[in-house]
């Protein structure tokens, strides 16, 4: 008999074990995980990079054309004009490029599904919410001050040649041109609380222009002793406050006019926490 080792059929080598390591959620790796999502979208980068060109460069081409016509103006044009506002012209056109792309941070997921996936991962649900707020608003700020501080001083080196210039260091000045990217990232974040709210990106983006835009068109329709009471409270009106470098004559002192746009934005976002705690994704 030959001394052969027999196999059963029934044995089968054994796989290897893959092993999993499950990490604990933190608030500091759902950062992680937004950041990655935030800047891995191309559509992202595109629409913010317009958003910095609109800032950047519509005062300073306002300010050129301002420069250029000065001699041919009117008294009243030549009155009413201020170098800061006229270099911070191009937070009207950012705001919605901004605004825009903080309805996409969230309606985008909701759109392709990925939402289901980051709440799997992430089954308390309220720090997807506050994650995508902190890091878009951390990238929107960063970015709409930059690009301010290019607009500021690219459009007073145009006003020069009419000595119309004014400096960082004037009163108000400095916090005028800060100030714009802190408004453009409030702006961004009710942008992202409607798209928390409404699931929908036409819908939201709809919404936020109404408000944006719309509403103070509409409240200028009513009777003056009506519109005085309600238009300085609205949220861009009451944001724009921050943006000029003396308090104009019918709205709020600056950082007032400020602090009531963050309450907008604080109540739109608790509202966006409150419908994702409770309705299915």
């Amino acid at each position: 008999m030959s001394a052969t080792t027999l196999v059963s059929s029934t044995e089968t080598p054994t796989a290897p074990t893959a092993h999993v390591q499950v990490q604990r959620v933190t608030m500091r790796r759902v950062l992680a995980s937004e950041w990655i999502k935030l800047r891995s979208l191309r559509s992202t980068r595109i629409t913010l990079l317009v958003a910095f060109l609109l800032m950047a460069g519509v005062g300073i081409l306002f300010s050129a054309v301002t420069a250029n016509q000065w001699s041919t103006m009117s008294a009243g044009d030549k009155a009413g004009f201020d170098p800061t506002q006229a270099a911070l012209r191009g937070h009207m056109f950012a705001q919605l490029a901004v605004g825009v792309l903080g309805v996409l941070v969230i309606s985008g997921e909701y759109a392709t599904g990925m939402i289901r996936a980051s709440l799997t991962a992430v089954p308390k649900r309220l720090p997807v919410l506050w994650g995508k707020s902190l890091v878009f608003g951390a990238v929107t700020l960063v970015a709409m001050t930059i690009a301010s501080l290019i607009a500021f001083f690219g459009a007073q080196s145009v006003l020069t040649s009419q000595n119309l210039q004014t400096t960082i260091s004037a009163s108000g000045v400095l916090r005028s041109v800060l100030g714009a990217g802190l408004y453009l990232t409030v702006v961004g974040l009710i942008g992202v609380a409607l798209g928390g709210l409404m699931r929908n990106t036409a819908g939201a983006i709809s919404t936020l222009l109404g408000v944006l835009l719309l509403l103070p068109v509409m409240i200028d329709l009513l009777p003056s002793s009506i519109r005085s009471d309600i238009s300085p409270y609205l949220p861009s009106n009451a944001g724009e406050a921050l943006l000029s470098p003396t308090q104009q004559a019918g709205s709020l002192a600056p950082w007032t006019g400020f602090a009531v746009m963050c309450v907008y934005a604080a109540v739109a976002l608790v509202g966006a926490a409150f419908v994702l705690k409770r309705r299915d994704a």
